[in-house]
């Protein structure tokens, strides 16, 4: 275990790697390298998540149980303890303290990484006022101790720092589609009731390439149509209430929406095949995500909204029931958020048009 002086300076390290990373994968590899230092782990997974539906997406993972991947996922998503979207206290939690020593109690511990030899998991959520943005599970086996008290602190002290570049990372993603560019799907991916991948449409494996860049000569790993398949179960076994959808971003300023939902005659509903459908992202709802990224007030989420109908300012303070020199002020505050300049470089990034 670390000493007080090794935590402290790995946070100033850790605030120095936030404020100079511009991309989540970039940020998540470079922090994985620093905790490591004073937080030993055998295995890793971090996943971003949708601001709005906390279902996650990009996975970045080094863990012993790849060839299991749906059976991981699965489990991750209908197990309630832990899960990060339950997770309102500390951003930072062992599985041996949430247990009280028994981590048995965890379908996920108890289903799968006990064949693993892990005896530990340390979990944090990255969750600010405008959504949740990721969160980061680290594994320990047998021949490692438990995660102490001292680095779970650690792990809570660099949540708010970690946090904020995620959502920053994020909106530096927003920009205008190039014109031209073909639009994506939709497609479609069916699944069955465990996740196994059963039949796609021929578009299909192209998308989820550009959504998880596989090994060369390795077919693509839908890790995200997974993810949107198991919040699909946790939906229906009652763990979690948030639709089974993610926003995300796939390269350039393009951003995909995938969408799961049961499919077929089957008596039980759960023995009903899975269809995880990929699209090109809405503009309201790339709008949405835009704003969440850019840390928008309500207000600014509803000036928005107006311009995106092209309503002219006047009429956007008479909507708003706010002087048109209010409307304005808003409007720079979202001017010097996003650093456009006027209203249609706004819009084309807000929108990808």
């Amino acid at each position: 275990m670390a000493d007080p002086m090794a935590y402290a300076r790995s946070q100033a390290r850790v605030v120095r790697i936030c404020e100079a990373a511009a991309d989540a994968r970039t940020l998540r590899l470079q922090l994985v390298d620093e905790i490591r230092q004073v937080v030993g782990f055998d295995a890793y997974a971090w996943l971003l998540t949708d601001p709005g539906t906390s279902v996650g997406s990009a996975p970045l993972a080094d863990v012993p149980c790849l060839p299991e991947l749906p059976r991981l996922i699965r489990l991750k998503y209908v197990t309630d303890v832990n899960r990060w979207t339950a997770m309102t206290g500390s951003p930072a939690v062992s599985l041996q303290d949430a247990t009280e020593g028994d981590p048995a109690r965890s379908l996920l511990w108890r289903e799968l990484l006990c064949r693993y030899d892990i005896q530990d998991v340390a979990s944090l959520v990255h969750r600010d006022r405008f959504g949740c943005w990721g969160f980061l599970d680290l594994w320990r086996s047998e021949r490692l101790p438990r995660f102490s008290e001292a680095e779970i602190a650690y792990l809570a002290d660099i949540a708010a720092p970690v946090t904020t570049a995620l959502r920053r990372c994020q909106a530096n993603t927003f920009e205008a589609t190039p014109t031209g560019d073909a639009r994506v799907g939709p497609v479609v991916l069916l699944l069955s009731p465990d996740l196994q991948v059963l039949r796609q449409t021929a578009e299909t494996q192209e998308c989820l390439r550009a959504l998880v860049p596989p090994t060369e000569g390795q077919a693509p790993i839908p890790a995200s149509a997974y993810n949107v398949a198991a919040q699909l179960l946790a939906v229906e076994e009652g763990i979690d209430g948030n639709p089974p959808s993610a926003r995300v971003h796939v390269s350039g300023g393009r951003w995909v929406t995938l969408r799961a939902a049961r499919i077929g005659d089957a008596a039980s509903v759960g023995d009903r095949e899975i269809a995880v459908t990929i699209e090109e992202t809405s503009p309201a709802e790339r709008a949405d995500v835009f704003a969440s990224a850019f840390g928008f007030s309500a207000r600014e989420r509803e000036l928005l909204s107006h311009l995106m109908t092209g309503t002219d300012t006047r009429q956007v303070a008479g909507l708003m029931f706010l002087s048109e020199h209010t409307v304005q002020d808003h409007l720079k505050s979202i001017f010097a958020k996003t650093a456009t300049h006027n209203r249609p470089t706004l819009l084309s990034r807000a929108l990808g048009t």
